[in-house]
């Protein structure tokens, strides 16, 4: 196997932000397939990569406060760090700084796959697909019409836009969301228009019923209907705090439990 360069490398690994998603269908093997129109926003983990061995997380909130981790992630084979050195035959020791929380429906797994493929010079979005449903749209970065079972990623222009992330509490089981889909897709009605709807967002509320409370608080404050980001569980609205009439509020509170609000831009592909 190949080493990694000598002396620490700090790499960004900016979170993906689902603005649409529509099932398109199944494979055979039970994989969905998906059309979804995904843009990179500037929250970020950082990973801090050098010569050695093993993999290390700590986590803070994405305005630097205390973070979430309570060591519930692997740090063992089956991290996707891991998986995505092993796939192109490197070796590191990476400590990853994480503040993309899990479950939330930003990629936060994958965006940290999709960093050590760019380290590693990596381009090929075969390989990335292996790792993941979303570490290739991760590696390519910016706006893109993700199809299949994310190995199509077709660049679109890039656009300026910003928006608010209401990060709540708790993750959701991406897994547990599509069997729910499943179950209740010949019970849907009618698509909605397409680009304007996640159509996982049912099967999330039925999943983890206390989003639809967090979606409501979010609602009442900017005035603006939430959409999820891809399985959940991050609300998001576009407009800025400060066009949302937020002013300097950092949180929202619901139930006793504090959910962060993160303002978010996209930013291009990544170099």
């Amino acid at each position: 196997m190949t080493e990694g360069p000598p002396g620490p490398t700090e790499v960004r690994a900016p979170a993906k932000l689902t603005l649409s998603l529509e099932v398109t269908g199944t494979r055979g093997d039970g994989y969905h397939l998906l059309e979804s129109e995904m843009v990179t926003v500037d929250l970020a983990d950082t990973l801090v990569i050098e010569d050695g061995r093993g993999l290390t997380l700590s986590s803070e909130t994405p305005r630097g406060g205390a973070g979430w981790w309570d060591g519930s992630l692997s740090a063992g084979d089956d991290n996707l760090v891991a998986r995505a050195l092993a796939a192109t035959g490197r070796t590191a020791k990476v400590h990853v700084v994480k503040r993309i929380p899990p479950g939330a429906g930003l990629g936060g797994g994958s965006t940290d796959a999709a960093a050590v493929l760019r380290w590693a010079g990596c381009t090929d979005l075969k390989v990335a697909v292996r790792l993941g449903a979303d570490v290739p749209f991760c590696l390519a970065g910016g706006r893109a019409m993700v199809r299949g079972v994310g190995e199509e990623v077709e660049a679109l222009p890039f656009e300026e836009r910003q928006f608010t992330l209401l990060l709540v509490p708790f993750g959701v089981d991406t897994g547990a969301v599509y069997r729910v889909w499943d179950q209740l897709a010949d019970r849907k009605g009618p698509p909605g228009p397409k680009r304007e709807l996640n159509q996982l967002e049912a099967a999330a509320l039925t999943v983890e019923p206390r989003l639809a409370r967090w979606r409501a608080r979010f609602e009442k404050l900017t005035g603006r209907r939430p959409r999820l980001a891809g399985s959940g569980s991050t609300w998001y609205v576009e407009g800025s705090v400060e066009e949302l009439g937020l002013g300097d509020r950092h949180s929202v509170s619901l139930d006793g439990e504090d959910a962060e609000l993160v303002p978010a831009r996209t930013i291009p592909p990544t170099a």
